[in-house]
């Protein structure tokens, strides 16, 4: 580690002399020495006056800032050895000193050291050639504020999620701060709203703002007029503090009324919103500034959380994909810490009363309506300390809250110009957006089956398609590359001469799916054209509206279903590029009903693929993305393959859990595993990663924060800080 002097206040460094030589120009000259979370753990100060004797002044910070109290004065001298034991690891990074209290002077520097003999070695020879040092040892200064010290400290065995929070604090303590000197005035206001909340929460949370050491930050707290005494006391007893507003409001007006009043004394360019509960992490405002100042064009910007308990223990993690409109149209998984300019706030009238419990939520989607995906950025830093305590408003009236949500979507989806309703999604207390259509409005579609023989699969899902499927207006084209089973040529006859939207197309030849999918496509009549796995068994009859219902989504051209095993295990859950440096199913084998990380599969997803056992596809996609490949893909990734091409040509795949089927997978056409086959499905892994990078793809809809080497992904422990992402390809 590297130690960084900071001088705070009335210092002068003359300019024609050494780097160490400085001038106190005022009654309170003071110097901050800095140092990362992981560092050497002894430091050397030395302090020699230059025009006879210096009173200097140590300020060790206890975990509340620096206090009087806390200080430590020296008796007048000529020259001081001042040493400390600041520990390999802490969370308190600094240290105060003030070298004198009149003008004068001096020659100030401070090292650091990871021995004590490498400490000792060069306290000898600086003795030896100025033998008026007096040597002063602090000893072990305190090194954890207490929200952090539960990370470190623990003897026990950590978890992923603690490991992969400590990584990313040493790597953000270690990454330069290039970006400071060019911060001018307040780039941020963190607004909170507060009520009844205890002491202990309030402390928390001021600490972690002032260990963020950030001059161009604000901290406003907004008291909704807490009936509590302890909430009050707190109040009345801070002493005025830097950048630290305290707006106490007399009368309760809610949460909203709270925040916008914090929000109308704000002078930072950027806002955002804390509960008072919660605490900002480690080098959060130092990650994020410098982020939002290498992408000036940014409009919004969140970050990841850490779930903590009561008392700050980390318990879990909320890790988000980039952004995706269609997964916030279910969840707020957006939630905290979110940055808004306060221009847009402005142009929108801040938050809306009558939102109560999803105040947040409504002004999110408000904010981000109209704004480029391009504009909108996801930093996969844990930036934020959500304590979980189940006492915040939206837990405890949850009804009222999620009935303020929907309202809330529905509104949006107004504002768009789409008529739509909003009810409950595999959870209860999540979301489903339904468009509203007449009978006469459900385009055409052609679903394509790809076949051969197997009388029993392709006998079920036609009879699920023509019996058991409720949507108006479809049509069934079976593309076989051959069938001799007599049977299955009679039910072809038979479907024929009774279904006037039945067509078949019998071509004596070897398997390619790619092919089967093209002939398909140019044969169709449908507007948008449905790929169905002749393995697959309809649940229930409402599932073609589900998928075509999520066309209405913005830009999307390929729509994707839930599939699960014959034994109601998951199948597909949507695909992830770049899993195993190719691509795969995630959450393979979970129980039928498991809603993966922040309930995402209980509700639709944007994601980069899908399979095509069962994939819609628009008209438009079609057009624009071309044929399938059938020289590179023959059997194997070409839906792959086909979902990153219209990924990159701009198109969205959404994934749909309303749509569910069982999927009876491989059933007719065996394993990969031996022969031809097997030097067949090598090659085809071979052009994906030669034609899509996959080996290095980190797909949008997955946190870089899980692996890619398994189905159910771990987190992992960072080498490196992860960088701000979108969810669309540059164009």
């Amino acid at each position: 580690m590297k130690l960084k002097v900071v001088e705070i206040s009335d210092l002068r460094k003359p300019d024609d002399v050494s780097n160490h030589i400085w001038e106190s120009v005022g009654d309170d000259p003071a110097f901050l020495i800095t140092f990362p979370c992981f560092r050497d753990r002894y430091i050397l100060v030395f302090i020699e006056a230059l025009d006879g004797e210096i009173d200097p002044r140590i300020y060790i910070n206890k975990g509340t800032g620096f206090r009087e109290a806390n200080s430590i004065a020296f008796s007048s001298g000529q020259a001081f050895l001042i040493t400390a034991d600041i520990g390999h690891i802490g969370s308190i990074c600094s240290l105060r000193v003030d070298p004198a209290t009149f003008d004068t002077r001096f020659r100030f520097r401070a090292q650091s050291f990871s021995s004590a003999q490498a400490m000792r070695d060069c306290l000898k020879r600086e003795t030896s050639n100025n033998p008026s040092y007096q040597e002063i040892a602090l000893g072990k200064i305190p090194r954890f504020w207490k929200t952090f010290s539960r990370i470190f400290k623990s003897k026990r065995r950590r978890s992923h999620v603690e490991r992969y929070a400590e990584a990313n604090y040493r790597l953000a303590s270690e990454t330069p701060d290039i970006s400071s000197v060019r911060v001018n005035g307040l780039w941020i206001s963190i607004i909170v709203p507060v009520y009844n909340a205890p002491t202990r929460y309030l402390d928390d949370l001021l600490l972690s703002f002032e260990n963020q050491n950030d001059k161009n930050a604000e901290l406003i707290l907004s008291d909704d007029g807490s009936t509590s005494p302890e909430t009050q006391l707190w109040f009345e007893r801070q002493k005025q503090r830097k950048n630290v507003m305290l707006i106490v409001n007399r009368r309760n007006g809610g949460i909203a009324a709270a925040t916008n009043t914090g929000l109308r004394a704000a002078k930072g360019s950027w806002i955002t919103f804390l509960d008072h509960d919660d605490v900002i992490a480690p080098y959060a405002l130092k990650m994020i500034r410098q982020t939002l100042e290498q992408n000036p064009t940014a409009r919004f910007l969140y970050t990841d959380e850490l779930i903590v308990d009561d008392n700050l223990r980390i318990t879990g993690a909320l890790l988000k994909p980039a952004y995706d409109s269609v997964l916030l149209d279910g969840v707020n998984y957006i939630n905290h810490f979110s940055l808004y300019r306060r221009s847009r706030l402005e142009e929108i009238n801040y938050i809306r009363e009558g939102f109560d419990g999803s105040q947040d939520y409504d002004l999110l989607l408000r904010y981000l309506d109209g704004l480029s995906n391009e504009h909108i950025l996801h930093l996969p830093y844990p930036a934020y300390w959500w304590r979980r305590t189940g006492k915040t408003f939206s837990s405890t009236y949850i009804d009222k809250a999620t009935t303020n949500a929907r309202r809330a979507l529905v509104e949006r989806f107004t504002r768009k110009g789409q008529k739509v309703d909003a009810g409950p999604a595999l959870t209860d207390t999540l979301h489903k957006i339904t468009f509203s259509r007449q009978p006469h409005e459900w385009p055409k579609v052609s679903v394509i089956i790809p076949n051969k023989d197997s009388y029993e699969l392709i006998s079920q899902i036609l009879g699920d398609l023509f019996q058991k499927t409720d949507y108006p207006d479809f049509e069934v084209v079976i593309i076989d590359n051959g069938t001799k089973d007599n049977d299955v040529i009679a039910l072809y006859r038979s479907y024929a001469s009774k279904e006037t939207n039945f067509f078949v197309h019998i071509s004596d030849e070897d398997f390619n799916f790619s092919r089967a999918v093209n002939k398909g496509i140019a044969v169709a009549k449908g507007e948008h054209f449905l790929l169905l796995n002749n393995d697959i068994e309809i649940i229930e009859p409402g599932w073609l509206k589900e998928m075509v219902s999520c066309l209405a989504y913005e830009k999307t051209g390929i729509v994707g279903a839930k599939l699960l095993y014959p034994n109601k295990k998951m199948q597909h859950a949507g695909v992830i590029a770049g899993f195993g440096g190719l691509a795969g199913h995630w959450y393979l084998n979970k129980p039928a009903n498991y809603g993966g990380p922040m309930n995402r599969l209980h509700v639709r997803n944007s994601m980069t693929c899908v399979t095509a056992a069962s994939m819609l596809i628009s008209g438009d996609c079609a057009k624009s993305v071309g044929a399938w490949d059938e020289e590179n893909f023959v059997i194997a990734y070409n839906d792959v393959d086909y979902c990153l091409r219209a990924y990159n040509a701009g198109f969205r795949v959404v994934w749909t859990p309303f749509a569910c089927f069982y999927h009876h997978e491989s059933a007719t056409r065996g394993s990969d595993a031996e022969g031809e086959k097997q030097k067949r499905f090598e090659r085809e892994k071979s052009n994906l990663r030669r034609i899509h990078n996959t080996t290095d793809f980190i797909d949008p809809a997955l946190n870089p924060a899980y692996s890619r080497n398994k189905s159910d992904p771990d987190i992992i422990v960072p080498s490196s800080i992860a960088t701000p992402r979108t969810f669309w390809p540059a164009s």
